[in-house]
């Protein structure tokens, strides 16, 4: 059983049967098909607002191009010390920005304070030539560490970070599980909250290689044709992205996948916190458990074939991802054999 990450798990039936449907005849290329040219007008009814709509095949690409849309050369852009941005993209932000700053803030259950925020942007670096002009505040939902932003706490970040003349941006690569962990609407975790772009993940929740960047402030996004082309992104037969991504948003098959991979996480880690000795680091908030495990019970799960992921260096505290297809019973394997060795 293998819970190291959700990159780890195939993708959905629904989204191979919208790339079947889509693998049909020919069609326009470059984003001109009419899948593509759908995706603005379907997320925008998501969101509840107008968006622009642009695919890309990773992460890091929608991390590294909605930033540097935002957040000039000469910028600095700060996020959460522990996030994506900052740790595990091998400094693509300061590339596709062409050197600007990333800025890592400290803060508790993988979220930055707005008290921490508000200290970072009083420094007095606005207008000085000395140093990197403060552009761009990035926020993770769900966080690295498997917790959730409220609206409130997104909200309250962005008005400190409008007022002091930055944009935000959201690393979205687990969103779908932040909104069904908050029951909240896609508006209110974004736009409503002060958010300006979003990397919208899907492959993490069961598409095979499709995410989004998805604009709120349509002027931002004036350059975006042209950086995603020269970034590599502009996929020539886009269609396969967009089927993907369309696919999704189909009958609410982002919130169905999010909610059985959060209802995993919450069901491990109930079982295993009923075990001696086990301890739970963050909340269990979205579809990651970050536990305490004694040294018996690790090596059993390791001779048991059970992958997780060690995220301390003397490797007792360990990271459980629930992917999107998780089932009840894979769990209850787990955990069952947790309790044997009681």
């Amino acid at each position: 059983m293998d819970f190291r990450s959700d990159n780890v798990a195939g993708a959905a039936p629904e989204v191979f049967a919208a790339l079947q449907a889509a693998n049909t005849g020919s069609v326009a290329s470059y984003g001109a098909d009419a899948i593509s040219t759908s995706l603005d007008a379907k997320f925008s009814a998501i969101f509840e607002t107008e968006c622009r709509v642009f695919p890309v095949a990773t992460g890091t690409a929608a991390n590294a191009l909605a930033l540097a849309a935002i957040c000039p050369s000469h910028g600095a852009m700060y996020c959460h010390e522990e996030s994506h941005i900052q740790v595990d993209e091998c400094n693509a932000p300061e590339a596709f920005t062409g050197g600007a700053k990333m800025l890592g803030l400290v803060g508790e259950n993988g979220k930055i304070g707005l008290e921490t925020l508000e200290r970072a942007l009083g420094m007095g670096w606005r207008g000085s030539q000395h140093n990197p002009q403060p552009s761009a505040l990035s926020l993770t939902q769900a966080t690295e560490a498997g917790t959730v932003y409220t609206p409130a706490e997104i909200a309250a970040l962005s008005d400190c970070a409008h007022g002091h003349g930055l944009h935000v941006h959201m690393d979205g690569a687990r969103f779908a599980n932040a909104i069904v962990s908050l029951n909240a609407s896609a508006a209110d975790l974004t736009w409503r909250a002060g958010v300006d772009v979003l990397s919208f993940g899907a492959t993490k929740n069961g598409a095979l290689a499709a995410e989004a960047v998805v604009f709120f402030k349509p002027a931002l996004a004036e350059s975006f044709l042209f950086r995603r082309k020269r970034a590599g992104h502009l996929f020539s037969k886009m269609r396969f992205l967009s089927a993907q991504l369309a696919a999704m948003l189909e009958n609410d098959l982002w919130l169905r996948l999010a909610r059985n991979a959060n209802a995993r996480a919450q069901q491990l880690a109930d079982g295993l916190m009923k075990i001696p000795g086990v301890s739970i680091a963050y909340p269990v908030q979205a579809n990651e458990v970050f536990i305490v495990l004694p040294e018996k019970l690790r090596l059993a799960f390791t001779a048991a074939g059970i992958l997780f992921h060690p995220w301390s260096e003397d490797g007792s505290l360990c990271r459980f991802v629930c992917a999107f297809d998780k089932t009840e019973a894979d769990v209850a394997q787990l955990l069952k054999l947790a309790a044997s060795l009681r």
